[in-house]
């Protein structure tokens, strides 16, 4: 959604003014308010949502006691109430039963072998999905709400079978047996196809429908070439299978394919990506999702005339995580705006008023204060446009004192950055820090062609588009291009570590927050239940079992000692993704070789943060490091 912003003047009451008040000079805005990490730490975040039986409650998770944990709010605002008081895992609702009780689910310190989780009427714990080292995910409900379905790997860890769970007594039996690779997609309505999705790249998939009674497999998208094809949901009155496809095209657009045979049918398209396509509870809606130049566009459409229905404009931001009520009279989102994280927001069709459940942002912050992020494109070094989210400190002016900058990456590959709430971003901005949030070539949201512009070559034309950003800030006039930092985490992490080996004068410092430092380790020890997508992975970052040499060469590991600036290290030691090794052999790396580098490890985190105590220390650590060592002037 487009940011809109007002001028509001009365009519006729700045031509009433006595000339000499026109003419006086406008007064300098008065500077940000500097904040502390703990008052931006303090601010709440905020997901999940479903609504109660009777619809009167919205389900969510917050971190507001410092871990996730459930809570209720009534769907026309008012106070929230506390369903649990977990201080050691992070609580993430799923959702409702039809008699009232809770599913939600929850890790162990991080590990992501997530379980799901009944809460009781007496508010005890059952566990749904027990056993040792695996991993359960909610997929949807059966439309009767009679049923429900969950993903596991506890057959074989490698693959995610479909489970039905039947009401009232939570009886279950396996629907289908995964033993292809496949990722389930979703469930037909009378249970005779699972939809399913197979990836070779992470450019080209197909579609399959497995019908359950015949135990047949059917291939619905067989093709040549390149082309991702992304099942979504079937329709309500079970003729047609939805999905996306990028067939012919630069963006994914929507399309379905009739359950009886017959030709494939374009449904929608625009210019950008469509990233999702699905039913209301009752199947009175269908709602597709585009990924605008990084923000969400939603469409919402009468499933049986096909007629568009008229959704309220959000407040400034943009709209996300959409549930509806079981009777389709209520729609629960929330609204992210670049200076307002995630908000809960209901709407009522019938009355057609929207009611705001919740206020993240911590009310000792002031909005205005804060920074609207700008989109910008710039020129990497062969022409190609990088795509960018600039953050620019309040007051800045060229030709006043520079400032120092950060360019940030995101993870993936083929991640991105949007322009929604980002509390490091906004924390630096507010001490003095230009950002520059960069969306390299690979990076999804800009086409297929700019999505593969990276494979097989990372280490070296993505890490060029990120060098090239100093390019960029130094064009601003206001950025001090000798104190320029490089910042992310994964991916991001990786880019920066890569950034310090192979172009090692080029930013005056970097934080790797979980990267990978090892290409041939990462691979290897990838999570068993990504096996559906690791030849996909292997086909874009290299086969650690054939291209040994070629990983080595684009691992900054193994290229440690061409180090040359300070590095600040944060790792989980629970991360199941990029493992702890690979933090502690780069930061052993650059002490051995006399190099500064500092290490924050959290005991009791994974890949990324639950617990907002941890996340404070990361970003105060992070810029403890960059105020040491990029001497911003204050």
């Amino acid at each position: 959604m487009k940011h809109l912003s007002s001028l509001l003047l009365a009519g006729g009451l700045l031509l009433a003014l006595p000339a000499a008040a026109q003419l006086k000079k406008k007064a300098a805005p008065a500077p940000p308010k500097r904040y502390s990490i703990e008052q931006f730490m303090s601010t709440t975040r905020l997901s999940g949502r479903a609504f109660s039986p009777d619809e009167e409650q919205v389900l969510y998770s917050s971190n507001q006691t410092g871990i996730f944990n459930l809570y209720t709010v009534p769907v026309g605002g008012g106070p929230a109430t506390p369903l649990s008081a977990s201080t050691k895992e992070s609580l993430y609702a799923v959702t409702y039963l039809p008699d009232g009780r809770i599913l939600y689910r929850h890790d162990q310190g991080g590990d992501e072998n997530f379980h799901l989780y009944l809460r009781e009427a007496d508010g005890t714990e059952r566990d749904l999905t027990p056993g040792a080292k695996l991993r359960a995910e909610f997929l949807a409900w059966r439309r009767d709400n009679k049923a429900f379905y969950v993903l596991s790997n506890e057959r074989d860890p490698r693959y995610m079978d479909v489970y039905r769970y039947q009401l009232p007594g939570l009886q279950r039996t396996l629907l289908f047996q995964n033993e292809q690779g496949f990722d389930p997609a979703a469930v037909s309505d009378d249970e005779r196809y699972v939809a399913l999705q197979q990836s070779r790249t992470t450019l080209d998939s197909d579609v399959f429908i497995y019908d359950v009674a015949a135990k047949e497999l059917k291939p619905l998208t067989a093709h040549q070439g390149s082309i991702s094809n992304v099942p979504m949901a079937f329709d309500p009155a079970g003729r047609y299978l939805y999905a996306t496809t990028d067939d012919g095209a630069e963006f994914s657009y929507v399309v379905r394919y009739p359950l009886g045979g017959g030709p494939r049918q374009t449904v929608e398209q625009a210019r950008w990506d469509a990233v999702y396509t699905g039913f209301s509870r009752t199947g009175q809606y269908r709602l597709t999702m585009f990924n605008e130049d990084g923000r969400t566009s939603l469409r919402l459409y009468d499933a049986i005339s096909g007629r568009p229905v008229e959704l309220p404009a959000p407040p400034s931001g943009t709209i996300t995580g959409v549930a509806f009520s079981p009777s389709d009279m209520r729609l629960a989102y929330y609204v992210n705006g670049d200076r307002s994280p995630a908000d809960l927001y209901v709407y009522n069709f019938a009355t057609r008023r929207t009611s705001r459940l919740t206020q993240a942002l911590n009310p000792a912050i002031s909005a205005e204060d804060l920074v609207d992020t700008k989109t910008i494109r710039y020129k990497s070094f062969d022409g190609l446009d990088i795509p960018a989210l600039l953050y620019t400190p309040l007051g800045t002016k060229s030709g006043k004192t520079k400032l120092p900058a950060v360019v940030e990456v995101h993870g993936g590959p083929g991640g991105q950055s949007v322009p929604t709430y980002h509390a490091l971003s906004q924390y630096l901005a507010n001490n003095g820090y230009v950002v520059l949030r960069v969306n390299n070539r690979g990076s999804s949201g800009y086409g297929k062609t700019f999505f593969a512009a990276d494979d097989r070559k990372h280490g070296r034309e993505p890490l060029w588009d990120c060098l090239a950003a100093k390019k960029y800030l130094a064009s601003l006039g206001y950025v001090d291009t000798s104190r320029v930092a490089i910042l992310g985490g994964s991916y991001g992490g990786y880019m920066t570590l890569a950034a310090l080996t192979f172009a090692p004068q080029r930013f005056a410092a970097g934080v790797d927050i979980f990267g990978v430092s090892n290409w041939v380790r990462t691979l290897q020890s990838m999570p068993t239940y990504w096996e559906a997508k690791r030849q996909a992975l292997y086909r874009e970052i290299g086969d650690p079992t054939t291209e040994l040499e070629r990983l080595r060469a684009t691992s900054p590991l193994f290229h440690a000692d061409q180090i040359e600036r300070p590095l600040l290290v944060i790792q989980g030691a629970n991360d199941p993704r990029v493992i702890k090794p690979e933090s502690d052999d780069i930061v052993a790396a650059v002490k051995k070789k006399g190099g500064a580098v500092e290490y924050v490890v959290f005991d009791d985190e994974g890949h990324g943060f639950a617990k907002r105590a941890n996340e404070q220390r990361a970003y105060e650590s992070t810029l403890n490091f960059l105020n040491k060592y990029l001497q911003p002037v204050n």
